[in-house]
């Protein structure tokens, strides 16, 4: 019987004491980034430090290689390891990583930053899409906001005020070495075991000190979730999706009945507006590419001799060009993948014109109307009604003057399911 009452306190006590007392004090979370910064990154990341602080994590290494991203994603990782009640290190690496732009203010944001040899950061001055500069007045607004932003950052972590500001506004880029003199870092280290017994028993502020004895790792792998919303969250994919999904209605519109068309079009439509959601979107693009499928649909019901087209074909170049708005690396429309899907995409409609246009051009076969300038022989004279052979089959006819047994004749019109001739001479 004591048994039995120990036993059932142990299984009470396993079922109902939260997990997070059972995590082990030296348990390091491990976060892998390399990629544009943008909202599945975001999202990854802020879970891995909620995760880190539901377990009572000794701290959290995110090893970081992008070449910057989404300036409100960077925003909202800053802020999550700002506000993190356990240490959270950067470490840029391997060899030949980089903290560009986003990743400049990420590594300065944490307790602890340090870099591989081999690696660079900096180079956090504000394009626009294709590397080229954006609008002197709006450069002057995001540049501000971003040096405010990036000097607080390094004023809350000790680090050199006036690196973060010349990054931003002369893109400054510096090796790991340089940046370990200048104060932009706190470490160098080889690898990840080398970090681990630099920063070994280091104090952080209001959030103890690091003991890193006998330590384990748990690597916080990417979720499906994650890695669906970084696939269609990258500005060519929600692209493509978009044009696909407008193609697939378009598509269904003009050939009712169709239903795998228009199937398709509608899920890659709900893709591409969940994707839209989360990038920096010039809604004047949407607008002008909808106006180009508007275009089109008119050309199905206006004769234009084409000229919808064209205008349909000029609004959806235009509004691809103007669809996405970032000045980050990485977050733009690829030429690449824009020019093709146009010529591609219009190349669908006008053909899809095209054919309903001759389908509307071209005298009906089949039916009543199919009959409308046939000829045939009569049957039984018509006088002035009669029967006569056409398509080898019999209808009953009638004719304004009689028509003899044997003669040919031409239907003229077809008044419920009878036939009005005429002869054919």
């Amino acid at each position: 019987m004591k048994y039995r009452f120990f036993l059932l306190f142990f299984l009470f006590f396993i079922v109902f004491i939260p997990k997070s007392s059972f995590a082990m004090s030296n348990e390091i979370i491990i976060i892998k980034i390399s990629d544009a910064i943008g909202p599945a990154i975001a999202d990854h990341l802020i879970k891995g430090i909620k995760k880190a602080e539901d377990n009572n994590a000794v701290c959290i290494i995110i090893h970081l290689d992008t070449p910057g991203g989404l300036a409100e994603s960077m925003r909202k990782i800053v802020m999550a390891i700002l506000g993190s009640r356990i240490p959270v290190v950067v470490y840029v690496s391997p060899a030949g990583a980089r903290a560009a732009s986003a990743g400049v203010m990420i590594t300065m944001a944490a307790d602890i930053a340090a870099m591989a040899p081999g690696t660079n950061i900096g180079a956090a001055h504000p394009v626009s899409v294709g590397g080229k500069e954006i609008g002197k007045t709006m450069s002057e607004k995001i540049i501000n906001d971003m040096v405010a932003s990036a000097k607080s950052i390094a004023k809350k972590r000790g680090r050199n005020v006036q690196w973060a500001e010349k990054a931003i506004r002369e893109s400054v880029s510096i090796t790991e070495t340089e940046a370990l003199k200048k104060n932009v870092i706190d470490y160098i280290a080889r690898d990840f075991d080398d970090l681990i017994k630099q920063i070994n028993g280091k104090k952080i502020k209001g959030k103890g000190t690091l003991d890193l004895d006998n330590y384990h790792t748990f690597v916080l792998k990417e979720n499906l979730r994650t890695k669906i919303l970084k696939t269609i969250s990258n500005p060519n994919i929600a692209y493509i999706f978009m044009m696909i999904g407008l193609a697939g209605i378009y598509f269904e519109l003009s050939h009712p009945g169709a239903i795998l068309p228009g199937v398709v079009g509608a899920v890659s439509l709900v893709l591409a507006f969940f994707a839209l959601q989360t990038l920096p979107v010039n809604y004047a693009g949407i607008l002008l590419i909808l106006l180009a499928i508007l275009f089109f649909i008119m050309e199905l019901k206006i004769i234009s001799y084409g000229l919808l087209s064209i205008a349909g074909i000029i609004s959806l170049l235009l509004g691809s060009l103007m669809l996405f708005e970032s000045h980050e690396p990485g977050m733009g429309l690829s030429w690449s993948v824009l020019l093709p899907t146009v010529i591609i995409v219009s190349a669908f409609f006008v053909v899809i014109s095209g054919i309903v246009f001759k389908a509307q051009l071209t005298q009906a076969e089949t039916g009543a109307s199919g009959l409308i300038g046939k000829t045939g022989v009569v049957k039984n004279a018509i006088m002035p009604e009669g029967k006569v052979f056409i398509h080898g089959e019999l209808w009953n006819a009638t004719s304004k003057e009689a028509i003899n047994k044997g003669e040919k004749i031409r239907v003229v019109r077809v008044v419920n399911l009878v036939l009005e001739v005429e002869p054919l001479d």
